[in-house]
């Protein structure tokens, strides 16, 4: 198995028992699929796809033996789709890490003064992760309870004790997620990134914690080490940002030899890795900012300062530059805002405690990572270096912030802030395209134990009839028409988000289904291979959102070489906007995205306006603030994307 630790964890915060996510009915589900892509293929194509489900329905047939089998695998396990999902997800994707599956955290821009500035930040930052890390250690993080439609549920806390103790060790077809024990002494330290060298930052010394003034100190002690040329290694780090797959036969390569093999189990059990980077020499904006915590700039600039295949790297640029990029199997969003929120209130709302430091002489020095190197390692590098800088080169990354309102205009509509803007990028996405496409929108599960995600599929029937309301000039609708058709489209989407977080979302059924058919040895069901099922995972526009209540954002990139990553945040006045896509694409482009978003939340803003009140009949739905997306993140559901990229 990928992943071990099975027992729900135990502490006087955690008494509480949380329910199995439900195996839906099997009718349902295919109701719901067909439902769901009815009009986004051809009717011919739709027509072919009906009398596939139907069959695989019958009583007797494929797939009520699967849906036993299922069933069986349920009673025996705490969450039936858990691997399943965690492998299709995350281990058995083949892509890079960077922009294709490692999400960021950008934190507000600081203002450092000199380099030593910027090293008390990084040692009060670390601080407050040891703080926070000995609150998940002894168990007294508080529990999570779900917010809205289903307020007041316990909420699964089993992500946040993976957020320091876990690596992703890449594998030739599949990845493992690696987990050590919680509170481990081998993790009694950090992995310090500079200068492309690593270095090893011990927490505890003679068994006394550092304070934060002897971390500063060794921080210090560290820069000194990375400048000087004399000792300096080659940038292992570049590895860790290839294709899985190349990753993993490099590595295979350097465990050959005794140091590297040494080196790669000191950063494996890190606690997390600290980047400490350069200025980059980039203009620095909320986009710029945003590149250099996706994939630092490439080789050329901070993209061998990483180590990603670890959850949690703090990054802190000499310019101000900072934030965190993590390794996305562990945790969703939500628990990386939940810890980066603690964060960055602990650095505002606790005063830096630079008191008396330990002697420098009590303090050993930290210790420089080595790496044996050969000409065929050389050679590995520089082939990771040159994708790593094509990936760079391609992707096209907007970071907007719209300004004309926020989400209290949204709530005063009666209407679910999540749900205006899913609509939104619908008639954003069709005024590009003239069309609307399979979108995944994450959706927490957390209400289930071990629960991760789902999908809301957002590009419903009656989105499609709003989006053609709102740019067919022909159909001379009235506002009043138009307005209808936006409520039914926002209570589509709030019903189908209720399904969702409820575990009885079509995705990760359909997915059990798939995988126990494989587990049985039996042919692929049609249903799996019909070209409906293939478009139906091909999500090209993928969206998360992801609030916060600090001033921070999060980004991620697209999916497939073709697509959209959405990532946004509302806020009270305006909304904030994250959209990548690949310069590669001829069919996408951010900045025409952007526009076409803007256009549509003013239009569907002025619609509101106009409108005397909302439907009587169709506004308490839509009124009720749903739990939605609070697995924020996650984004690649299908080992049928393609790998172009």
């Amino acid at each position: 198995m990928p992943i071990l630790e099975r027992e729900p964890p135990k502490g006087r915060r955690e008494s509480y028992v949380l329910p199995k996510v439900p195996v839906p009915p099997l009718k349902q589900t295919l109701d719901m699929y067909l439902s769901c892509m009815k009009h986004l293929v051809k009717e011919e194509q739709y027509q072919k796809t009906k009398a596939i489900v139907v069959k695989f329905g019958e009583p007797g047939g494929t797939g009520e033996l699967l849906q036993k089998k299922l069933l069986e695998r349920s009673d025996k396990t705490y969450n039936w789709v858990y691997d399943y999902w965690l492998e299709d997800m995350y281990l058995n994707q083949r892509l890079a890490l960077p922009v294709n599956s490692n999400p960021a955290m950008v934190f507000p821009k600081q203002n450092f003064k000199d380099r030593k500035d910027s090293l008390r930040f990084a040692a009060h930052l670390i601080t407050g992760v040891l703080e926070y890390k000995e609150r998940i250690d002894t168990r007294v993080l508080p529990v999570d309870f779900a917010r809205g439609q289903l307020a007041g549920t316990p909420l699964c806390m089993k992500q946040y004790y993976r957020l320091f103790n876990t690596y992703r060790l890449p594998g030739h077809k599949r990845d493992t997620l690696v987990i050590h024990k919680p509170g481990s002494t081998e993790q009694e330290y950090i992995i310090v990134a500079c200068k492309n060298q690593f270095f090893v930052l011990d927490l505890v010394v003679n068994k006394k914690k550092l304070k934060e003034m002897d971390i500063l100190t060794q921080l210090e002690k560290i820069v000194k080490m990375a400048e000087n040329s004399e000792e300096r290694q080659p940038p292992f780090g570049l590895l860790t940002s290839d294709g899985r797959t190349e990753w993993a036969q490099a590595r295979e390569v350097l465990i050959k030899d005794s140091v590297n093999r040494e080196s790669l189990a000191v950063i494996e059990k890190c606690l997390c890795v600290l980047c400490l980077d350069n200025p980059s020499g980039m203009e620095v904006g909320d986009t710029s900012r945003a590149l250099l915590m996706l994939h630092g700039g490439g080789h050329e600039k901070m993209g061998a300062n990483r180590w990603y295949d670890k959850p949690m790297q703090f990054i802190v640029g000499e310019d101000g530059v900072c934030g965190t990029v993590c390794e996305h199997s562990p945790f969703e969003g939500i628990v990386l805002v939940a810890c980066t929120e603690y964060l960055m209130k602990f650095m505002t709302g606790s005063p830096s405690k630079m008191g008396r430091a330990t002697s420098v002489s009590e303090l050993p020095t930290p210790a420089r990572l080595l790496w044996k190197t050969t000409p065929h390692i050389q050679g590995l590098l520089k082939a990771s270096a040159e994708r790593l800088q094509r990936l760079v080169r391609d992707l096209d990354m907007d970071v907007h912030k719209f300004e004309v309102y926020g989400k209290e205009f949204i709530k005063k509509q009666k209407m679910s802030p999540d749900a205006y803007i899913q609509v939104a990028l619908q008639l954003a996405f069709y005024r590009c395209n003239g069309r609307l496409v399979s979108t995944y929108e994450s959706a927490s599960i957390r209400r289930f134990h071990e629960g991760r995600v789902d999908n809301i599929r957002s590009a419903t029937s009656e989105a499609l009839a709003f989006v053609k309301a709102m740019t067919d000039e022909k159909a001379s609708l009235s506002d009043s028409e138009k307005m209808k058709r936006l409520w039914d489209a926002i209570n589509a989407q709030t019903n189908y988000t209720i399904t969702a977080i409820t575990g009885l979302g079509i995705d990760n059924h359909l997915l059990g289904l798939r995988e126990i058919a494989q587990e049985l040895k039996m042919e692929t069901p049609e249903i799996f291979t019909d070209e409906t099922y293939v478009a139906s995972n091909q999500f090209i526009l993928s969206t998360s959102q992801v609030p916060t209540t600090v001033e921070m954002f999060c980004c991620y990139g697209p999916v497939v070489p073709n697509g959209y990553g959405c990532c946004y945040n509302p806020q009270s006045d305006h909304l904030l906007f994250s959209v990548t896509s690949f310069h590669g694409s001829t069919e996408t482009c951010s900045a025409v995205f952007i526009k076409a978003l803007d256009e549509g939340l003013v239009e569907m803003r002025d619609l509101c306006r106009k409108s005397n009140k909302p439907q009587s009949s169709a506004a308490p739905a839509a009124s009720k603030v749903v739990e939605n997306n609070q697995g924020a993140g996650s984004k690649l559901p299908s080992t049928l994307q393609k790998t172009g990229k």
